[in-house]
């Protein structure tokens, strides 16, 4: 991969879209660059296909293309965008072509999303460390064991190769390569503009609504798992547990490896989490969640988030609080200011 832009000549980003991609994947890193010329008139944005024609996104409606990837020259920077569809069915040979062409005339290749199984296929991130949208970790991570999966990471960075979890995170992702190209004021005003964090505090974790686990596969511990869901500020230990399932701690413990990749207290934790993070949706502060949870003080729960998810409590309840809520308490400021 090499391209150098003169100082005459624009870096041009190249996009690579087709038929079934995910409308945001691409026209948020695409507003990025072009919100950046407002300031630094550096890029120019192409968008390519791989045959030249027209695609039909994730919403409807054709989008038009510049023209195919092969004919496109060379880029500064490419970008993969992922796809509404499961990755077997748009990782195809025509993608898989057009892909290999922009990576030899590039300098720097990024994936988004799902994006990262085309690199994935062909090779490309191969003892490398990348990462994708939440919900496929699993899938890149059993699927390409060469590729050093990062599960909680909103983007990675190995050489000139990128990667970033999905859909908005394509826009983190474009933001640092501004970034890198013209330092972290130049970001940063990019950032106010588009209403956005500069850099986001935690992983995708904080995003993921996969918590919950493997389910229990025999009656016995779903018995045992339904005890602890029912009051997790028991004081539940592997003993009591067992004893609630007339089976040894040793046993118990055995079970829960096999069917829920935990150990008993480590499912407790787990589900004690898993509660504090409804109570603090459902709006209770964080002290009473901490207590109804079995946490004992916001302290415990502060740690157990930062462990987790790399933010604190206060910090996850402002991302994620209900926009009815966030309204109704800024009527409600309004009214008395």
């Amino acid at each position: 991969m090499s391209y150098s832009p003169t100082a005459k000549s624009p870096r041009r980003i190249g996009i690579l879209i087709y038929d079934g991609i995910k409308m945001l994947d691409f026209v948020g890193p695409a507003e990025v660059f072009v919100e950046a010329n407002q300031s630094i008139p550096d890029y120019e944005v192409v968008l390519v296909s791989p045959d030249g024609a027209s695609v039909q996104t994730s919403i409807g409606g054709p989008i038009e293309v510049s023209g195919a990837a092969g004919d496109a020259g060379r880029f500064d920077t490419v970008m993969v965008p992922g796809s509404e569809l499961p990755p077997a069915q748009f990782v195809t040979d025509k993608v898989l072509g057009a892909t290999r062409v922009l990576a030899a005339n590039t300098r720097r290749l990024a994936s988004i999303c799902s994006g990262a199984f085309v690199l994935a296929e062909l090779g490309l991130l191969n003892g490398r460390q990348a990462t994708t949208h939440w919900k496929f970790v699993p899938d890149l991570a059993r699927n390409y064991p060469q590729i050093d999966v990062q599960p909680d990471a909103i983007f990675v960075r190995d050489g000139n190769l990128y990667s970033s979890a999905g859909v908005v995170a394509g826009v983190d992702l474009a933001l640092a390569l501004v970034e890198q190209d013209h330092g972290s004021e130049a970001a940063r005003r990019v950032a106010q503009s588009l209403v956005v964090y500069t850099q986001r505090a935690g992983g995708q974790s904080q995003f993921s609504a996969s918590l919950t686990g493997p389910a229990p596969r025999s009656a016995l511990v779903r018995r045992v798992v339904d005890l602890i869901c029912a009051d997790p500020a028991f004081p539940h230990t592997v003993q009591t547990l067992a004893a609630h399932a007339h089976i040894s701690p040793r046993h118990l413990t055995r079970l829960f490896r096999t069917e829920l990749e935990r150990a008993p207290a480590e499912y407790v934790g787990f589900i004690r989490f898993c509660a504090a993070r409804d109570l603090l949706h459902a709006g209770h502060s964080v002290t009473e969640a901490a207590i109804s949870a079995g946490f004992g003080n916001s302290e415990a729960l502060r740690r157990a988030f930062v462990a987790r998810l790399g933010v604190s409590p206060q910090k996850y309840q402002q991302r994620f609080r209900s926009t009815g809520s966030a309204t109704f308490e800024h009527d409600a400021d309004a009214a008395v200011s």
